[in-house]
């Protein structure tokens, strides 16, 4: 092969207070409910519109529920190392999978396959014993087409692919591109699957699978686990694993982005953090994606996701200061300050309220002494304000693989999501059935996805029962997405109308 083949490892690795005992406050507009001070203080949700306040209460819980889901080893279902029988079942699985990914996934599989023949197949397993390259692809490949078609953790695994699609759809869709012509590399999202829960959630990102295996989807694994636990895990890791496809769909996207991060930080002089930055831009720029994508819950909810992992590991339970050279992650520190700082350029009106809850959180974790990025040391301050630059230039700098438009442009968070949102908040603490026509019109993943984090963290949330909840309705989502029915339907949202003009409402 003429490329190394290897995994794109992401970091290491219900009910709420009856309405007659809640009350309400003032406090000031920066301030967010964090603390004994808050204790007694109860959530409010308006019938329309956004909170009044940042509910941060509940992040302890939640945070407890990423150890739970990290600590948990359940491997998923077994390799299926026997060519035979696997040929077999792939072919079995064939009418489960929508026209589209038989056409860009399961014949391409089946194909190289039939080239291994038996003898080939055992060959390649035997070179990878531990399951890290060409070994690990192929049987990921095969697990991603039989855990869809023999129904493994069908609720959970559906869900998941909804939340994949989403970000997909979120970036590449016609609708969303408005002005921009479409990607060179015409990517259809990826599909999904449970296992290897000592590598943590990884990618295969579309350009490996297609090289390789001359696939046109790649492929993103979680662990078992956070099927049934982890709510944090997917706000923050799903715009992770999903990142590096999006940004290599535009040709020199990544690149211009680098060049772009680099010249501005060393104009302000900062020197080797410009470097530092730049280097990692594909990380970084799909943290930035994820917070445009979901708001600021994708925010909040990486943080309370890194800490939940340093504490099942061992840790303080905090955000790591220090950056070591290898790690092609900005430091978890820095990936906080930036989540801050993109939310704070958001395009709703909460979001300096939000962005400060985020930074407040993100202070409270600031060690300077550890401060130390690829062998330099920086103080606070640098860390902070090199996270704001390298998020104002993720979000506004018009580069030209997007035909001089930004990420920004293509996505943001808005009012009209946050009250989306919040519909859904209401929906998930009250547990009120399905998910009708009426109420999901204009819903997608990422709102429903946000709505689960913005729930768990209120105050006496039931995460468990929120995350549930959450997953059934995503599930009912996935069944309805059209890119999964019988026609060729790269994103649902190609499937929109442009109207010469807009009827405006009946009054009556």
């Amino acid at each position: 092969m003429a490329k190394q083949v290897t995994v794109r490892k992401v970091r290491r690795g219900g009910g709420t207070m009856p309405r007659s005992a809640r009350k309400t406050v003032r406090v000031r507009e920066a301030e967010t409910l964090t603390g004994a001070a808050a204790l007694s203080i109860a959530p409010s949700i308006p019938e329309s519109g956004v909170p009044a306040k940042v509910d941060l209460r509940n992040l302890p819980a939640c945070i407890q529920d990423i150890v739970v889901a990290a600590q948990d080893t359940d491997p998923g279902p077994p390799d299926p190392i026997d060519y035979h029988q696997l040929r077999g079942r792939l072919e079995a699985a064939r009418p489960t999978l929508p026209p589209i990914y038989r056409e860009a996934v399961l014949q391409p599989f089946l194909i190289i396959l039939d080239r291994l023949g038996p003898q080939g197949f055992s060959e390649v397993l035997i070179r990878d014993p531990q399951r890290e390259g060409e070994a690990g692809l192929l049987l990921d490949v095969a697990h991603s087409i039989l855990q869809n078609g023999e129904n493994y953790q069908l609720v959970a695994t559906d869900a998941f692919e909804e939340v994949v699609s989403d970000l997909y759809d979120g970036f590449l869709s016609a609708e969303d591109r408005r002005g921009v012509k479409p990607p060179e590399r015409g990517i259809i999202p990826p599909l999904v699957k449970w296992g290897a829960p000592q590598f943590g959630p990884y990618t295969w990102p579309v350009d490996v699978t297609s090289e390789v295996l001359n696939l046109e989807a790649g492929i993103v694994n979680l662990p078992p686990a956070q099927a049934r636990a982890g709510l944090l895990a997917w706000s923050a890791v799903g715009h992770e694993v999903g990142g590096h496809d999006i940004l290599h769909a535009d040709i020199g996207l990544p690149e211009e982005l680098a060049e772009a991060v680099f010249q501005r930080l060393d104009a302000e002089g900062f020197g080797a953090l410009a470097e530092y930055w730049s280097d990692r831009i594909d990380e970084t720029a799909s943290d930035v994606l994820g917070i445009l994508n979901m708001g600021p819950a994708a925010g909040i909810g990486l943080v309370g996701y890194f800490r939940g992992l340093d504490l099942a590991f061992g840790g303080e339970g905090i955000l790591r200061n220090g950056g070591p050279s290898e790690d092609p992650h900005p430091a978890d520190i820095l990936r906080g300050f930036l989540a801050g700082s993109v939310v704070s350029r958001l395009r709703f009106s909460q979001a300096r309220q939000w962005a400060n809850a985020i930074f407040a959180e993100v202070e409270k974790d600031v060690r300077p002494d550890e401060l130390v990025l690829a062998d330099q040391r920086v103080t606070p301050a640098q860390a902070r304000r090199s996270a704001d630059v390298v998020a104002d230039v993720l979000t506004s700098h018009k580069v030209a693989a997007l035909e001089g438009h930004a990420l920004g442009y293509i996505q943001n968070w808005r009012d009209q999501d946050e009250k989306k949102m919040q519909d859904m908040v209401r929906l998930l603490i009250s547990g009120v059935g399905s998910l009708t026509p009426s109420i999901t019109k204009g819903i997608y993943a990422a709102h429903l996805v946000a709505a689960g984090v913005v729930a768990a963290l209120t105050a006496e949330a039931d995460v468990r029962r929120i995350f549930d909840r959450m997953i059934r309705l995503l599930k009912q989502m996935h069944d309805q997405n059209p890119a999964w029915g019988p026609l060729f339907i790269r994103h649902r949202g190609n499937v929109v109308p442009h109207f010469v003009y807009s009827q405006p409402p009946r009054v009556v």
